[in-house]
């Protein structure tokens, strides 16, 4: 039969789906009624060999008998409300079971009415209704299956058509799932074990991810769902590289969500981002390093309503400090920070686990870094033994344009909170640098690498000569962050929600990126290393394109690329060219001499600085530079202090004096002269 003869039965077939349970429930009896009866004449027509008188009324009854004694044993054992699609081997076994007992009953029925039948006939009855009954519903699967492949879309038509990828106990649980939601039509298994390929799981083939683009042609599938418990992030990443080039969505099914529910509905998966294809797999963490500093310890964050500042301080909590203050400067964000961690604190079991009544103190200061008396208050107000300074201006356009606020931020504010700790006693001083901190091209990371000085200098004023170190000064210096605030990837993101284009700033960037969460966690490690000047860089894996980012991310979501190859694609790639103070490449070493810690993912760099006693006059110098707004002075002092700075662009601040000539020739424009 060719396929365009199969269309006005599928269109019966899909009638008949679309009628309501308990309409399909008596048909679904009639049809077992009938076919015991013709089971039982077969029994008959096969033991005698011929066709026997129809009007026998004892022929008659005996085959009444036989849908009247096996129907009431089928009824209670749910094959009635299974969901014939979804028949696995558990119903065919209920199938062999009520049979098999209401054979019994039919037979001592007919010994009792005195119409007892040779034990042949009995069991070819019994063989013939269980190869009817149970094939029948065999049938109707394979029916359903050829017919109307996509689960419960009958009763939605905008249900979301998915395939599971991963035929385990996860996969089953979710496939189970989603047969009970109203909004998912799983459709059947991706599986990359040849041995299981072809069979069933739940009423659902599995089948090769080779088979995926005919699939996605054949069942019009949205989205693949990743149901892999234990998956690295190496094997998600060949996953969704594998998966990224047909036109689907690849979902995951967030750890929150319980499956086991089995109320799932599509809006509680979510997309794979790109952050979780540039993750690395984990690192086992060195317990005793994390909280060597910070348990029991009066612990202090600058800027912890940052990207990395707040999660320090999430990270912070678990390790149970004995007080945690959150110095910030901006009001929403120590607001915000501040009541997530209250709530944290108040819901999380493991703050209160093995320590009964255990409740770190939680101190909310509004305070600028710049402002060292009132730095060295709250220092000695709380009694502060570690203090993470994460609080800086790190967007280089932002800064290249705001040159001495992003100076008076970065530096000066690093130079002020050193001293405040210094005079305040804390043991251990952490600075976050960056990699924008290596032969910088603009004032934010020649900012940075001048902050990285003055610790390493006052480190060597307050340390050298003696046995036991006051303030132990730590740096360490990374790449970018996935997922910070004003991250290329909420950018890449928002663009690809309105329809692009992409804007890319070179085809050639690249850039090292860590998620907020593993840096957090490997600064507190970080900070707890070696001896006072130490500068520590993170093993940032290796560098990313910025346009291939770009790329996966529309890929991502389900789009394609337009450009040169694929004019018809759907979102565009625009290239705007390098902005001010931005490189090509990031580093994370100045020179060569660095060498391994006791943390695989944590590298220790010996680089150079003056001593304070040269340093301190520079800064001072530069200090009355910004008083004066000497910007090309201001730019001269940095060139001459950080090694390896070249800007490779004019002075862009916003408050630099114009020349004189464009200064008259706009009061003639507008009539002053």
């Amino acid at each position: 039969m060719s396929k365009p003869d199969l269309i006005p039965f599928k269109r019966l077939f899909n009638w008949f789906l679309q009628r309501s349970r308990p309409y399909k429930r008596l048909v679904s009896v009639a049809v077992d009624v009938g076919l015991l009866c013709v089971a039982c004449q077969v029994a008959l027509v096969l033991h005698y060999g011929r066709w026997l008188y129809a009007g026998d009324s004892s022929l008659i009854l005996v085959s009444v008998l036989a849908p009247v004694s096996v129907i009431p044993v089928m009824i209670p054992t749910g094959l009635y409300r299974a969901v014939i699609r979804y028949v696995g081997y558990h119903a065919l076994w209920n199938v062999v079971k009520a049979v098999s007992l209401g054979t019994l009953i039919w037979m001592l029925a007919l010994n009792v009415i005195g119409a007892a039948l040779p034990l042949a006939v009995i069991i070819i009855f019994w063989m013939t209704a269980l190869l009817a009954v149970g094939g029948t519903r065999m049938l109707g699967r394979w029916m359903f299956r050829q017919l109307s492949p996509v689960g419960y879309s009958y009763k939605n038509r905008h249900a979301n058509r998915v395939l599971i990828y991963g035929a385990g106990s996860f996969g089953n649980q979710m496939a189970t799932a989603f047969i009970n939601s109203t909004d998912v039509s799983p459709v059947g298994f991706l599986d990359d074990d040849a041995s299981i390929q072809g069979s069933e799981l739940v009423g659902l083939r599995i089948y090769s991810p080779e088979e995926l683009p005919g699939l996605i042609e054949r069942y019009g599938i949205d989205s693949v769902v990743l149901a892999i418990g234990s998956l690295t992030v190496s094997r998600q990443r060949e996953m969704v590289r594998m998966l990224e080039n047909h036109p689907v969505t690849v979902k995951v099914m967030p750890a929150l969500v319980d499956v086991d529910s089995q109320k799932i509905q599509y809006s509680d998966m979510s997309d794979i981002e790109v952050t979780d294809l540039l993750r690395r797999d984990s690192v086992q963490l060195n317990k005793q390093l994390l909280s060597s500093c910070v348990a029991g310890c009066s612990v202090m964050v600058t800027g912890a309503g940052g990207s990395i500042g707040s999660e320090l301080c999430r990270q912070v909590l678990t390790l149970k400090p004995a007080r945690l203050v959150l110095y910030e400067m901006s009001e929403f964000a120590l607001y915000t920070i501040e009541r997530e961690l209250r709530h944290f604190l108040s819901s999380s079991e493991a703050i209160h686990e093995g320590k009964a009544g255990y409740y770190p103190e939680l101190i909310a200061v509004l305070g600028n870094v710049q402002d060292r008396e009132h730095l060295e208050r709250v220092i000695r107000r709380f009694s502060v033994e570690t203090l993470y300074h994460a609080a800086a201006y790190k967007h280089v356009p932002i800064v290249e344009q705001n040159m001495v606020a992003g100076i008076r931020n970065n530096l000066i504010g690093t130079w002020q909170t050193a001293e405040a700790a210094v005079s305040g006693g804390v043991r251990h001083f952490v600075l976050i640098s960056t990699d924008k901190a290596v032969r910088p091209t603009n004032v934010m990371g020649a900012s940075k690498r001048l902050s990285e000085m003055v610790l390493q200098a006052i480190s060597a004023r307050e340390n050298d000569g003696l046995n036991e170190e006051k303030t132990r000064f730590a740096m360490v210096r990374f790449g970018n962050v996935l997922a910070s605030s004003g991250s290329v990837v909420h950018v890449f993101r928002t663009q690809i929600e309105r329809g692009g284009p992409v804007t890319v700033t070179h085809p050639e960037i690249t850039r090292y990126f860590m998620t907020i969460p593993e840096a957090a966690s490997l600064v507190i490690q970080a900070g707890a290393m070696g001896r006072s000047g130490d500068l520590f860089l993170l093993d940032m894996g290796q560098p990313v394109r910025i346009a291939e980012l770009a790329r996966e991310m529309i890929r991502l979501a389900g789009r394609t690329v337009r450009d040169e190859y694929n004019p018809e694609g759907d979102i565009e790639l625009m290239y705007t060219g390098l902005r001010p103070g931005e490189k090509l490449y990031e580093e994370l070493l100045i020179g060569g001499d660095v060498s391994g810690t006791e943390h695989p993912m944590i590298m220790m760099a010996r680089e150079g600085f003056l001593p304070w006693d040269e340093l301190k006059p520079e800064l001072m110098l530069l200090e009355q530079l910004m008083l004066n707004a000497d910007y090309d002075g201001i730019r001269e002092q940095m060139m001459k202090l950080v090694s390896g700075y070249q800007p490779t662009d004019e002075l862009s601040d916003w408050l630099k004096p114009e020349p004189a000539d464009s200064r008259d020739a706009e009061k003639r424009i507008d009539g002053t002269l």
